[in-house]
């Protein structure tokens, strides 16, 4: 363990975000939400591959029958980024104009949970929804303010779930089989810290680690909610954090530029960046979407 920050991609993205490592490829995809851009790292040979998207994306994950998932600000498709070519799945919230899509990632079930968020950042009239491979949508969640951090404990009993407008991190008993949510409790609250919680991963180990928000660091967090560990970073807004590489032991963590200006921006001239870290513990490997 050396808790080595290195800055992988200087990508100053506006706001990178939902790192995702594919174990087939041993690739990173990541997104610019802003940017409207796909991100992919292949660490191996150092490429980094980038395609501009017609709108903003605001989440990816891999597809066992090839291509891409993802969510777009108005909803979810299917995407080849080299032909460009989408399929539209659903727009749940069209209705909610004020309303775009954030968070999304694959249960080991191979379906998509995907959260939205009030894009003025103030109020809670967003969702969790959950996609069947076969292409049902299901609501899960509703009175969001921001999704993030989905992530689900090794045995598949828990789920963990950050509202970033409320600051809390809410850990749920899960129904793997059915997908069903039950029993929400207060996992971590970071309210008057000047932080909040963003995305998350899940260790071997069964800790917690997290995007501090405006908070200059990671978090690993104990099963029972306590702090284990901080890891500092040199940008104030990381956004999220996945575990890969061939052994799931680095950690890499997605950051934003996002208002920063002038003398603020100047103090982080990697803010943007794709960030890795030695931890010393492994990460659980990702799933494909199964349709």
């Amino acid at each position: 363990m050396t808790d080595v920050v290195r800055c992988v991609v200087d990508a100053a993205n506006i706001l990178g975000e939902v790192p995702v490592w594919d174990v087939t490829e041993q690739a990173l995809y990541w997104v610019d939400i802003e940017g409207k851009l796909l991100q992919r790292l292949t660490p191996a040979t150092g490429k980094v591959d980038r395609w501009e998207t017609p709108e903003r994306i605001c989440s990816v994950a891999v597809r066992e029958q090839g291509g891409l998932i993802v969510a777009f600000a108005s909803g979810l498709a299917f995407y080849d980024p080299d032909s460009g070519a989408i399929e539209w799945i659903a727009r749940p919230e069209a209705h909610l104009p004020g309303n775009r899509f954030n968070e999304g990632k694959v249960d080991r079930r191979g379906r998509l949970w995907a959260g939205t968020m009030d894009d003025s950042l103030t109020s809670h009239t967003a969702g969790l929804y959950r996609l069947d491979p076969d292409k049902s949508l299901h609501k899960v969640l509703g009175d969001v303010g921001i999704s993030n951090c989905f992530v689900w404990s090794a045995d598949n009993t828990k789920f963990w779930f950050a509202d970033t407008l409320d600051k809390q991190i809410s850990r749920f008993d899960y129904d793997h089989a059915t997908g069903a949510l039950s029993n929400r409790q207060v996992f971590a609250d970071t309210t008057g810290t000047g932080y909040g919680p963003d995305g998350g991963a899940m260790d071997v180990e069964g800790y917690l680690w997290v995007a501090m928000w405006d908070g200059w660091k990671v978090t690993r967090f104990a099963p029972d909610g306590s702090i284990d560990r901080e890891v500092k970073l040199p940008v104030s807004k990381p956004t999220s954090c996945m575990f890969g590489g061939p052994d799931l032991k680095t950690l890499y963590v997605t950051s934003a530029v996002w208002d920063l200006k002038g003398d603020a921006l100047a103090a982080q001239p990697l803010a943007g960046g794709l960030f890795a870290i030695d931890v010393g513990v492994a990460g659980l490997p990702e799933t494909r979407f199964g349709g």
